[in-house]
């Protein structure tokens, strides 16, 4: 793709970032939501036409969607090419739907947004596809998918060493394109399943579709703006009831332009520094906005109010698990919550669970975790955290970043408070390249060492 020769932090080389203790001050915008972005640029790239995004951040996982949707036939403009410029205008010429049949393989780098949602796309057509990411990306669960598309699934090879000697393949065979009918999917499973099946059902031809989830769903707020991003791009898909959506068949995806709102994901780390000590207002969020994390200023302030009692307050992940490294870590300062629904957070970009665990104890935090398998009442709400109420100090040791963005940007924030050294910063460039640029410029004292 043309655009990713100008993004200067495209290419990962390892970084360390020195953070001295410095409380935060200014105004902090939000970056482009790489949630929304995904999924526009997938309408876009689908559509029978040529749409212009605007707002656009070229973070590692926008440029693996990209990547992927080029090579399945859309074609891609940077009108807005300086190098240095952190957001992008690009004109996306569609494909209006028609999968290009080439065999042309689909680098999905680290995203598994970029991995889950072009997987249905690719069985649109009949022709073989194979499609490459890191060991850790093809490692994550994808047996929905292997359930639906057993016909066509070939082999999935995590440990296969390619190029750059961490990357694994996902071989899908030739075959019967996607048809309309009835998908089934568990409700907890992630919610990347039920998107990928939502941008591909409307383009198959033949019988109507219905997506059935056989348990209430977790992380709806992303289905929801799956949905939102469809019918910008006039097509229709709804929620017939709490588990069923509903999607006619032969449809057509209209060109839209659009500029992306800011992230809320993301914006979190920035509100979160007024909990370390940081007075800093926050702008470029849209108040009406379907991000499920759009709650995190309530839930730092549930987890800071002050307590009249012992009680830990308690804090369901269910629909903002990407939330979870900077609420633990506003969790150790402030005195302590409990988190349910965390399983799923052992199968991100590492296991998160371990991960805060680890870097979190090097403050002085105690972190206990008990996993749905381990006993019924954590069953019972898909795995527990508890971050116990501690006195945290500054670390002792250099902190990992466990090529984790979240984790990375989590470190960085409890560091304005303590002070620490994070190996792995680069782990940042996945969503959010800027980011410590933008730390910077809050008054914070950023050092960064490229290896």
């Amino acid at each position: 793709m043309r655009a990713e020769g100008c993004v200067t932090q495209g290419t990962l080389s390892h970084t360390t970032a020195v953070i001295e203790a410095q409380a935060a001050q200014g105004i902090a915008v939000a970056p482009p939501s790489k949630s929304i972005s995904h999924r526009m640029l997938v309408g876009a790239a689908m559509s029978d036409g040529v749409s212009e995004l605007s707002g656009l951040s070229f973070s590692e996982d926008i440029l693996a969607t990209m990547d992927a949707l080029e090579a399945l036939g859309a074609h891609f403009e940077v009108l807005d090419e300086a190098c240095g410029e952190t957001e992008r205008t690009v004109r996306v010429h569609g494909c209006g739907g028609v999968i290009r049949g080439d065999g042309t393989a689909l680098d999905c780098r680290e995203s598994g947004s970029t991995l889950r949602f072009v997987i249905p796309l690719c069985m649109l057509s009949a022709a073989p596809r194979l499609l490459r990411g890191s060991e850790r990306l093809m490692s994550r669960p994808l047996e929905a998918y292997q359930t639906l598309f057993s016909a066509r699934w070939g082999t999935e090879s995590p440990q296969t060493q390619m190029s750059d000697g961490k990357t694994g393949t996902l071989e899908i065979l030739g075959g019967t394109p996607l048809l309309g009918g009835e998908y089934q999917l568990p409700g907890d499973i992630s919610s990347q399943f039920v998107s990928g099946l939502l941008f591909a059902l409307p383009l198959c031809q033949g019988a109507d579709s219905r997506i059935v989830l056989t348990s209430p769903p977790e992380s709806r707020p992303y289905i929801d703006l799956t949905l939102d991003a469809l019918r910008r791009f006039g097509v229709r898909a709804a929620w017939e009831n709490q588990t069923t959506i509903c999607i006619p068949a032969g449809q057509t995806y209209h060109p839209c332009d659009g500029r992306i709102e800011g992230d809320a994901s993301n914006a979190a780390f920035f509100g979160a520094l007024n909990y370390f000590g940081g007075t800093v207002q926050e702008r470029g969020l849209c108040p009406d906005s379907l991000q499920g994390d759009r709650v995190y200023a309530e839930l730092f302030e549930r987890i800071a109010a002050p307590r009249m009692q012992a009680a830990l307050p308690v804090i369901d992940l269910a629909d903002c698990p990407d939330l979870a490294p900077i609420l633990f870590t506003v969790a150790a300062e402030h005195g302590g919550a409990i988190f349910t629904h965390t399983d799923r957070l052992r199968l991100k970009e590492c296991d998160r669970i371990a991960a805060m665990q680890e870097e979190l104890s090097k403050f002085g935090a105690r972190i206990e975790a008990t996993d749905g398998a381990q006993t019924p009442e954590a069953a019972a709400v898909g795995g527990i955290v508890r971050v116990a109420p501690t006195q945290l100090h500054p670390p002792g040791e250099v902190l990992d970043g466990h090529n984790d963005h979240r984790v990375v940007m989590s470190l960085s924030v409890l560091a304005t408070r303590y002070g620490g050294t994070i190996r792995g910063a680069q782990a940042v460039k996945k969503s959010f390249p800027d980011f410590f640029a933008r730390l910077s410029a809050l008054g914070v004292k950023v050092k960064l060492y490229e290896e």
